[in-house]
């Protein structure tokens, strides 16, 4: 069952949503001045579609045993699941302030033990799928219908454990279980396709036995029926849905930065930063 049938606001168009994500990102990170914002604009996108169109949920009862669970696998990725989270009614939105101090709920790194709705704890990259198969495994034991959806980065695609968990998913026919790969082609260290992760992936976890598809990760279109082709899927397989995202989408200045896993912000641009998404507010 769509969000967008379910909860208030289903008027609001998924463009508003993911302005209104990369709007309380920005916010949010200049609370401390620093932040993977990079990361958060470039998938906030796919979070729109995920919480205002796919997921299915209750904002006011983040553990009721009914809800599709979301998995962020990538924890330095929680500024963009709390921007989320606020948008859709999970967190206040006046405890954005407290992004990043001391007894905040909103760490700079996802905890579960923190945050409600945050399900995981991320943080050591390649672990998140692996807690998903498993969900996955006991939800469809217990007989409940919902879905797990792990959300995981491109960096994580050159971890082993990661394909022992999709090669795990396969053999038990984990249809209750979608993957969203963020490929934004960014580690730390540089771009991913010079490490372990060539881009042409999608094949990779056919071979593996899933349903695989590659969509850009900035076209809440093809977001949308893709999400739309994963929960409808009539083969016992797991699926896969990886995004192509543009890091800093949305602030071109900051787009253009060299280095964007890890963006530099002065003072003076996060005003500027904001001021540009709202010139640019969708209806």
């Amino acid at each position: 069952m769509s969000t967008e049938t379910q909860h208030a606001g289903a008027n609001v168009s998924l463009a508003r949503r993911a302005w209104s994500i990369r709007r309380l990102a920005l916010r949010m990170a200049e609370v401390q001045g620093q932040g993977y914002i990079g990361q958060a604009l470039g998938v906030a996108d796919v979070l729109a579609v995920s919480y205002f169109h796919a997921l299915n949920y209750k904002p006011e009862d983040p553990e009721w045993e009914g809800r599709d669970r979301f998995y962020l696998s990538i924890g330095h990725y929680a500024i963009a699941l709390y921007s989320a989270m606020i948008e859709a009614g999970i967190l206040p939105e006046d405890e954005l302030e407290t992004y990043g101090m001391d007894d905040s709920r909103m760490p700079m790194s996802g905890m579960a033990a923190y945050t409600p709705g945050m399900e995981i704890t991320g943080g050591s990259l390649g672990h998140g799928l692996g807690i998903a198969v498993g969900a996955a495994l006991g939800l469809k034991r217990k007989k409940n219908p919902a879905f797990v959806y792990n959300m995981m980065s491109d960096g994580e695609l050159g971890e082993g454990s990661t394909w022992e968990a999709v090669m795990s998913a396969s053999a038990h026919q984990l249809d209750n279980l979608i993957c969203v790969v963020d490929f934004n082609d960014q580690q730390a260290d540089g771009p991913t396709t010079q490490a372990l992760a060539r881009g042409d992936e999608a094949p990779k976890w056919a071979a593996f036995g899933w349903h695989a598809q590659e969509v850009d990760g900035n076209d809440l279109d093809a977001l949308v029926a893709a999400f739309d082709t994963a929960r409808t899927l009539s083969d016992p397989r797991p699926r896969v849905i990886i995004c192509k995202t543009q890091m800093c989408k949305g602030v071109p200045f900051l787009e253009e930065r060299e280095i964007t896993h890890f963006v530099r912000v002065d003072p003076s641009e996060w005003a500027r930063a904001i001021a540009i998404l709202d010139d640019a507010i969708p209806a």
